[in-house]
């Protein structure tokens, strides 16, 4: 099992730039690949990046390809979102997952969510 643990969220203005962190401990958390989700109210989950652990190789959505950006730091077990020109449509709890299979195709390990509010 992986714990995850999210943080900087918080409520900006449309334009604004945040970063998220999510801190994995656990056995094998390292050998993981490691996700970025957000649902917003009435919506479903759905993915917005991943990285995978051991080779860094990195998959973004096409809703936030050139404005968001995953990285890993392997040292403090640490995967961060770094989100920019942010938009009101980016409003919404930002899960951190975990799963053994580089699509995520099953995600075993959530973090608790941290929301992000993006006011025009």
């Amino acid at each position: 099992q992986v714990q995850l643990v999210e943080s900087g969220g918080g409520l900006v203005q449309a334009g604004d730039s945040l970063r998220l962190s999510c801190a994995a401990s656990g056995r094998s958390a390292n050998t993981y690949t490691m996700g970025w989700f957000r649902q917003a109210p009435g919506k479903e989950r759905e993915i917005v990046a991943r990285i995978a652990w051991s080779s860094g190789s990195t998959y973004t959505a096409d809703s936030v390809k050139g404005r968001f950006t995953i990285s890993r730091d392997n040292a403090k077990n640490t995967v961060y979102l770094q989100m920019n020109r942010l938009k009101p449509e980016d409003t919404a709890v930002y899960y951190c997952g975990a799963s053994p299979l580089v699509t995520m195709s099953v995600v075993t390990d959530w973090g608790k969510g941290t929301l992000v509010t993006v006011s025009s």
